[in-house]
C-alpha cells in the first residue's frame, strides 16, 4: 500500500497541480531509494552517495534556483514539500540536500558574480560538484560574529587562515563556500576548492546523531585563492544570515516529514501491538499520545505552509523563519521521543524509524540555530529589545 500520511486539515486542497507533482515525485523517490537503505546507511555512519546523481536528475538541488543556473525556478512552497519528503527518508539527505542548495546554490546565485553563477550553479544542480558552507567554528557557532578565520588580501589573491567545524558534506564537497573576516573585520564570503594548497577537510567521527551525513572540519593553513573567487555581492554578516534563513526554512518543513514518519509508525504499530488480549491503540494513554502527535504534525504543516506562501509572495521575514523552525523541529524531537516510547523495547531498534528520527533530531535542534536563539529572535521580534546586546 502507498505512504499516505494523515492530513487532517485536507491541506492537499491547498496545494497546486504542480506543487503536489514534484511532492509525488520526491515521495515516491524516498520510498524506492531511500528506505531500503537508510537504516543500514545510518548504522554504518555512511552517506549513501549513490543518491546524489539521482536526486540531481529529479530536479530537487536548489530547485529554487533560475533555470538558466540550472534550477527549476520552483516555488519556496515546492521546495519545502521537498524537503519534507526527504527528511521522511533521512535527516541526513534532507541537510545534503539543504546545504547544497540553500547554503552553496543560495549565495553563489545571490551573491555572486555572473561568471560565478555560470561556472558554478548548473555543476552544482546536475550534482557534478557537491559543495558546502564554512560559517561554524569551534568557538563561534551562536555567536559568528565572533569569528576567527581571517582573510588577508595580497595583490589579486587572498589568503584565508583559520578553522570551520560541523560542515556538512565537508569533506566529501569539490568547493566550499567559506565565510571570513578581512582585515576591517567585514565578513566576506569565498569559494575555495578542495583541491587549493593549505586546505583540507577532515571528517569528524563517533556521532550518535545525523550518522547518515558527512560531518567535518574545515582548516585553511594559508590558503592563497585568487581574488575572482570573493562573492562580490556580500553585505558583511547580512549574506551568511540570508543563507542560514534559507536553509532553515526547508529545516522546518523537513521536520513535517520527521512527524509524518513517527505519526504513521505509532498507529500502525498500535494497532498491530496485542497488550492484555487487545491492541495498545485502544488503551486510552495511547490514543492521547497519537491525538497530540497528530496536533502536532497539523500545526507545523499548517504553520510551514503559511510561510511558504509568504515567501512566493516576497514577504517571508527573518522571524517567521525562526518560529517555524523553532516549533516545528522542537515538535518533531518530542515527537519522536514519544513515539520511540510506545514501541516500548522494539523502538530501540533500527528496525523501527523512530529512534534513528530521534536522535537526528538533536541534531536539528541544535544546527542552523538553536532552539534558544531563535526564541530569542522572536524575543527582539517581539519587544524590539535585543538579549544579544551589551548595551
Amino acid at each position: 500500500m502507498a505512504y499516505q500520511p494523515l492530513d487532517f486539515y485536507n491541506i492537499e486542497e491547498l496545494l497546486n497541480e504542480e506543487e503536489i507533482l514534484i511532492r509525488d515525485t520526491t515521495r515516491k523517490f524516498v520510498d524506492k531509494e531511500v528506505m531500503p537503505i537508510i537504516a543500514e546507511e545510518w548504522e554504518a555512519a555512511t552517506f549513501p552517495k549513490s543518491l546524489i546523481q539521482k536526486m540531481a536528475e529529479l530536479g530537487i538541488l536548489g530547485p529554487f534556483v533560475p533555470a538558466k543556473y540550472g534550477g527549476s525556478e520552483a516555488s519556496y512552497t515546492t521546495y519545502g514539500l521537498i524537503c519534507q519528503e526527504l527528511e521522511r527518508g533521512d535527516s541526513g539527505v534532507r541537510s545534503f540536500a539543504s546545504v547544497q542548495g540553500s547554503l552553496v546554490m543560495y549565495p553563489i546565485w545571490k551573491f555572486g558574480s555572473e561568471e560565478q553563477k555560470m561556472e558554478y550553479l548548473p555543476k552544482l544542480a546536475s550534482g557534478k560538484l557537491i559543495g558546502c558552507f564554512g560559517l561554524t567554528e569551534p568557538d563561534a557557532g551562536s555567536d559568528p560574529r565572533s569569528m576567527i578565520t581571517r582573510a588577508h588580501k595580497d595583490g589579486n589573491h587572498w589568503i584565508l587562515n583559520g578553522a570551520k567545524m560541523w560542515i556538512t558534506n565537508g569533506s566529501m564537497a569539490d568547493i566550499a563556500v567559506v565565510w571570513a573576516k578581512d582585515d576591517e573585520g567585514r565578513i566576506r564570503g569565498f569559494v575555495v576548492h578542495k583541491e587549493d594548497k593549505g586546505f583540507s577537510a577532515p571528517e569528524q567521527k563517533h556521532k550518535v546523531s545525523l550518522r547518515a551525513s558527512v560531518t567535518s572540519e574545515l582548516v585553511f593553513e594559508d590558503v592563497r585563492i585568487p581574488a575572482d573567487r570573493e562573492l562580490p555581492n556580500t553585505s558583511d554578516l547580512k549574506s551568511p544570515l540570508m543563507c542560514l534563513t534559507s536553509a532553515r526554512y526547508g529545516i522546518a518543513w523537513g521536520a513535517v516529514g520527521v512527524l509524518q514518519a513517527v505519526l504513521d509508525e505509532a498507529i500502525r504499530y498500535s494497532q498491530e501491538r496485542i497488550m492484555f488480549g487487545k491492541p495498545i491503540a485502544s488503551f486510552q494513554l495511547t490514543q492521547q499520545k497519537l491525538a497530540e502527535l497528530a496536533t502536532d504534525l497539523s500545526n507545523s504543516q499548517l504553520a510551514a505552509l503559511r510561510v511558504g506562501r509568504l515567501a512566493d509572495e516576497g514577504k517571508m521575514k527573518h522571524y517567521h523563519v525562526s518560529m517555524i523552525k523553532r516549533h516545528n523541529v522542537n515538535a518533531a524531537l518530542l515527537g519522536a521521543r514519544k513515539v520511540r516510547g510506545m514501541l516500548g523495547a522494539n523502538g530501540i531498534t533500527l528496525e523501527y524509524q523512530a529512534i534513528r528520527h530521534m536522535c537526528n533530531m538533536e541534531s536539528v535542534q541544535t544546527y542552523e540555530g538553536t532552539f534558544e536563539i531563535h526564541t530569542l529572535i522572536l524575543g527582539e521580534h517581539l519587544t524590539g529589545i535585543s538579549a544579544f546586546s551589551n548595551t
